[in-house]
């Protein structure tokens, strides 16, 4: 093998949103590898192809591309590829440069590829040196390929990670596009087909008519049960006209068919309902605008992440060791065999083309499938009748704390399952003030229909905890109420309120009930669960406006420093700062030192004066008491001086604004129906008051799962004082965020060694 390592990044198949962020990270994590770097142009054509179309990378190649659609290294179907022939010209021009290791962003065509090539480089190989084409001894240096793959596709239809690069920004596409057409479809009381893409995998019509609260979705993995499918999805639409709705909108994935096997086309679902519901509908096909525009910043975060995994993969690969596929799964990167997870995508298509549906929906997951079952409930007309020797309870509903996106579409799927399971929701206003205060109002099914897309919380929330005499007065609201279970949505000022009544128990009978605690937060800083409704709504907004300000920053030669909000946590700070490019992030739980100030001034100053335009600082709200956004611009400008101009932005409360993401709508679902399964597991297993012990409990998301944590467990998983969780697992991630944002390679460590040689 060569002295210095040397890899190669591709992009292949079709293009999806994040592919330039994974280019980037896996490039500057080789570099600081001490690696040698090279992009190929054009796919596996540029590999074929040669010269210029493999190209070497610097530290600045992949500069300023994080935000951008598409992929720079461009992408192109290669016929040639297909051929041995093909397949050996791409080696040699790989060995002229030296280059056998190779991480392939693309879709599992793609990936097959890169697995083809590997498994025929050897003897490729060696039959170039026969032939007299490469030197005889390239078979001891480069006698093995390592190979590493990362999904790149919108579709979301690859094992071996629980989300694709570029899905999630699909998703914000079909979403924004479901709730422009709702708007107009409410508007003329018309229908309306939307199809999505996906191929074979209805992952993107799910989420999306998941998040969007469409009225029927149709998937390729689990056709309508009936042969009277089309008279059944009609009957649910005309259902929902009698109740008030004044929209139809059925979501059709691009490889929709029957039980049959024959194939759903959205023209079909046209035709159907303008026979069966007698009025003119509409079709929109979204086509590519899936896939194009700026990624969302969660996509953004995991190419990050698994770009840089990636590059570590190929890097630290022996002769012997498999392909490997970087993915996510349960919030944490997963190096899986390349091989076996082709093999098992494929099982999935065949397994939809032979009509073995149940199969086919146990290969895509539990998530996938509870999301199926959820949806299911949540497109119904009407509720089911409730059972006649069945309890109905009666479940207080309430939003806690300050407003997060995402609280409505909780509230909504809550009221529903409830009312569905037959349940009495009881809206409470104004959280626990509206208790106290006895304003409290039975919901039904229709109170809540067209809550999941609006932001903010429809029921008005507040952080009053009740104190002293209160605490009695909420008791007799319960009473009066006899409500039977709680279901608080919010922050930690809910969870705090929530805590109370579990405390007082004793005191007053009526709080021993189920309490279940929904987290929704922007700041993303409650114990028991990895992610809140409303933080990825949150960081969203922050990363639009960031790109925005990053445009008005290069056109002037300007710095900005950038203050989001979190109180004293620095989910939001940290991961806007990996999502946008920040030189440097400033949260609470580092501090600010005046040397780090210092140290960053410098390095503006170098930057700029070598024709650097552009300068990003973001700043968590409560970083530090003295070093404020206003004193650190100050400090910034001064010191620039003519080199450049300093600007704040001091973002506020359009980070808890706005419509919430579609991460956030499916997650508040998937909450929410913990929350009901629970309530209804809990009450029949009592039977009789005093459950709260097991009832008494907070949701959230662990290793990629709901899971519970006992209310009384919460105050000893925080840091009270700054109301955030003791382990915080974003934190891992700044060792590279810090290594991202360096001018280049071993920078901070050369300064480091620097410092101390002048020590």
């Amino acid at each position: 093998m060569a002295k210095t390592a040397r890899l190669s990044v591709l992009t292949s198949g079709g293009d999806a949103q994040g592919m330039n962020a994974a280019v980037r990270s896996a490039v500057r994590a080789a570099l600081e590898r001490r690696a040698e770097v090279f992009g190929i142009f054009e796919g596996f054509q540029g590999m074929i192809e040669g010269g210029d179309q493999i190209s070497p990378f610097t530290w600045d190649s992949v500069g300023g591309v994080l935000q951008q659609g598409g992929t720079i290294l461009g992408t192109a179907r290669s016929p040639d590829f297909l051929e041995r022939s093909g397949r050996k010209e791409a080696v040699r021009n790989l060995l002229l440069q030296g280059i056998n290791r190779l991480i392939v962003i693309g879709g599992d065509g793609s990936l097959t590829g890169a697995q083809v090539l590997r498994e025929e480089w050897r003897t490729l190989l060696e039959e170039l040196v026969a032939e007299g084409r490469l030197d005889p001894s390239v078979k001891e240096e480069y006698g093995f390929l390592a190979v590493a793959g990362l999904v790149g596709s919108i579709d979301n239809d690859m094992f071996g990670t629980d989300l694709s690069i570029g899905t999630d920004s699909a998703l914000h596409r079909i979403t924004e596009a479901l709730d422009a057409i709702t708007s107009t479809a409410a508007s003329h009381q018309r229908a309306f087909v939307v199809e999505v893409m996906g191929h074979h995998c209805g992952h993107l019509a799910l989420m999306g008519a998941l998040a969007s609260g469409a009225d029927f979705a149709l998937i390729p993995e689990n056709p309508p049960n009936l042969d009277e499918w089309e008279e059944r999805m009609c009957s649910i639409l005309r259902t929902g006209r009698e109740m008030g709705r004044r929209d139809s909108i059925v979501v059709v994935a691009e490889g929709a068919q029957d039980r049959h096997g024959n194939p759903i086309s959205s023209r079909y679902v046209e035709e159907v309902l303008t026979k069966y519901l007698g009025e003119e509908a509409r079709v929109t096909v979204l086509g590519h605008v899936q896939r194009g525009g700026s990624p969302s910043a969660s996509d953004r975060v995991l190419a990050t992440l698994l770009g840089a995994a990636a590059a570590e993969a190929v890097l630290n690969a022996k002769p012997g060791d498999e392909a490997v596929l970087i993915g996510i799964e349960n919030n944490k990167i997963v190096h899986s065999s390349l091989t076996e997870c082709v093999e098992h995508t494929l099982k999935v298509g065949s397994c939809i083309h032979e009509c073995r549906f149940d199969e086919a929906m146990e290969y895509r997951g539990k998530a996938y499938r509870d999301s199926f079952r959820i949806l299911r409930t949540l497109i119904r007309a009407n509720p089911r009748p409730p059972q006649p020797n069945k309890r109905r309870l009666r479940v207080a509903v309430l939003t806690g704390g300050a407003p997060a996106p995402g609280m409505n579409a909780a509230t909504r799927a809550v009221v529903r399952m409830l009312e569905d399971n037959g349940h009495i929701p009881l809206g409470v206003k104004w959280g626990f003030r509206g208790l106290i205060d006895d304003d409290i109002q039975e919901m039904n099914w229709m109170t809540v229909n067209g809550w999941a897309p609006t932001g903010g919380s429809e029921l008005g929330s507040s952080r009053k905890t009740p104190e002293g005499a209160e605490l009695y007065a909420a008791a007799q609201v319960l009473e009066k109420h006899q409500v039977d279970a709680i279901v608080m949505i919010g922050g930690w000022a809910g969870y705090h309120a929530a805590h109370k009544l579990y405390e007082e128990r004793h005191n007053f009978p009526a709080f021993d009930i189920p309490i279940i605690c929904i987290p929704a937060s922007i700041n993303n800083n409650l114990p028991g669960s990895e992610l809140s409704i409303g933080a990825d709504t949150a960081l969203n907004s922050i990363v639009e406006v960031v790109d925005k300000i990053k445009q008005s920053a290069v056109a002037l030669n300007r710095c900005f420093i950038v203050e989001v909000m979190g109180r004293y946590c620095g989910y939001l700070a940290l991961m806007s700062a990996i999502a946008t490019g920040a030189e440097r992030v400033y949260l609470h739980e580092e501090g600010i030192t005046l040397k780090e100030l210092e140290r960053d001034i410098e390095l503006l100053k170098q930057g700029f004066q070598q024709g650097k335009r552009l300068g990003l600082m973001i700043r968590n709200e409560a970083a530090n008491s003295f070093y404020t956004t206003p004193f650190i611009a100050a400090l910034f400008e001064e010191e620039g001086g003519a080199l450049f101009e300093v600007r704040q932005s001091i973002l506020g409360h359009l980070q808890q604004g706005g419509n919430p993401s579609p991460f956030d709508r499916i997650l508040a679902a998937r909450l929410a129906w913990e929350a009901v399964q629970r309530i209804e597991e809990v009450a029949s297993r009592a039977g009789a008051r005093r459950y709260s012990d097991v009832g008494a409990v907070c949701l959230g998301i662990q290793e990629g799962d709901v899971n519970a944590t006992p209310l009384y467990r919460i105050p000893r998983l925080m840091d009270e004082v700054h109301q955030r969780p003791l382990e915080q697992w974003w934190m891992e991630l700044r060792p590279l965020a810090r290594m991202l944002a360096q001018p280049g390679p071993g920078f901070f460590e050369q300064s480091v060694l620097g410092q101390a040689d002048q020590n």
